[in-house]
């Protein structure tokens, strides 16, 4: 048995390995494929900034929006009721800078499962431009964010641009408390570098088929030609999905060299470790044999495995090279990652941390399978075949009204 367990170890770790050869492939691709930016190419755009609430630091995140460097721009912002917290932040922040055209929409009692889709329906709907610019209120840009992020669209072919990101912790966190410093790293960790991994493998092997969340800028065409925002409103992956159906309609999405800064606003363990099981049972649903197939791309475990085993074998010299070997193919790849794609500004704490959270990432992995039960901002979920997320606190019939929408999709 323990020769059988010490194969499995060896095993997990040859896959992972080849997995991080992988990665490194992926990275190189990236960089042979950058988009030369024609400093002339400024088509106005609508930046749409859907809103829930006062989260920390949020005036400072949406301050970055008015502050870029860019001729022609709107931003629409929207929220369920006019009296939103975050909605009203906005508003002082909008006040600022008047020069900036800036709308405060409402969108209402969501009708959808995923109510982000609402107020991203809304705002399309009133948008005045033909790019719009999806980016969530958790993300914070440079002043070369739109220019950057515009610029694949000089190519008629391409129909959304998405960015890769760096998880970085809340400036809010107390300085002084150590342990949710701790989780908000590791959480920025898997952002930086599991993420990232996965994208930069996936745009390789096919092409990228799919957008990120934190931005997702689309031409209005394709939004129209898909049916809709309204068509990924009972979806969880909605980033996933808006890309798929952009491609799957024959535009380009391409996976920008810009990087941003995705912020961890979480500030404790069980939140955080609820939004990474979030985040796994999402991609089981939305992708179940690709996610299924994860579990050989995680090193660490598979390198305990072997070095334990290997242990109670009396083999120490493979216990040791095997621990070895996982570390070290881990703290590898988030350098190369970190370096060349996410620019992370403290990459040897991501590289030492990594292997923690492929340790980590492992655990969320078999979560996923825990049940299909998700919380999302204070609420509850269920989570159905094809990525379908269903609200435990929705009536049939609201959902029922837009069945003949979903019965339209194919992931």
């Amino acid at each position: 048995m323990l020769h059988l367990l010490l194969g499995l170890g060896m095993f997990g770790l040859i896959t992972s390995t080849v997995y991080s050869l992988m990665v490194v492939a992926g990275v190189l691709h990236f960089r042979r494929h950058r988009v030369a930016a024609d400093p002339s190419f400024t088509p106005p755009v609508s930046l749409l900034k859907p809103l829930h609430g006062a989260e920390p630091n949020l005036a400072e995140h949406l301050e970055g929006f008015f502050q870029q460097d860019y001729p022609a721009y709107e931003i629409l912002f929207c929220a369920r009721t006019v009296d939103d917290a975050g909605l009203n932040i906005a508003r002082e922040v909008a006040t600022r800078y008047p020069s900036i055209p800036a709308r405060f929409l409402t969108s209402g009692e969501p009708p959808f499962a995923n109510a982000k889709i609402a107020s991203l329906d809304r705002m399309a709907q009133a948008a005045r431009h033909s790019i719009l610019v999806v980016s969530d209120s958790d993300v914070r840009v440079t002043p070369q964010y739109l220019r950057a992020v515009v610029a694949p669209f000089a190519d008629e072919k391409v129909g959304l641009v998405t960015c890769p990101y760096r998880g970085v912790p809340s400036p809010s966190l107390p300085s002084n408390h150590r342990t949710a410093a701790l989780w908000a790293q590791l959480e920025g960790v898997g952002m930086s570098i599991e993420m990232t991994a996965g994208v930069l493998v996936a745009n390789m092997l096919e092409g990228m088929q799919f957008a990120l969340g934190p931005t997702m800028a689309v031409r209005s065409a394709c939004v129209q030609e898909m049916g809709g925002f309204p068509v990924l409103g009972q979806y969880c992956a909605d980033d996933f999905l808006l890309g798929n159906l952009v491609a799957a309609k024959g535009h380009r999405v391409v996976f920008s060299h810009h990087a941003i800064d995705h912020i961890v606003l979480n500030t404790g363990f069980a939140d955080s470790m609820r939004h990474q099981v979030r985040w796994s049972k999402s991609t089981r649903f939305s992708r179940p044999k690709g996610h299924f197939g994860t579990a050989l791309t995680f090193s660490i475990p598979f390198a305990l495995l072997a070095f334990i085993t290997a242990l109670c074998l009396h083999w120490p010299w493979i216990a040791v090279a095997s621990l070895a070997w996982g570390i070290v193919t881990r703290v590898w790849m988030a350098a190369v990652v970190g370096s060349v794609v996410v620019q992370e500004r403290t990459l040897a704490r991501t590289m030492l941390l990594f292997p923690l959270r492929d340790l980590m990432g492992f655990g969320f992995w078999l979560a996923s399978y825990g049940s299909n039960k998700i919380l999302w901002r204070g609420e509850h979920y269920t989570l159905q075949k094809g990525g379908h997320m269903r609200s435990m606190h929705v009536l049939p019939a609201a959902e029922a009204e837009h069945a003949d929408r979903k019965s339209a999709l194919t992931i």
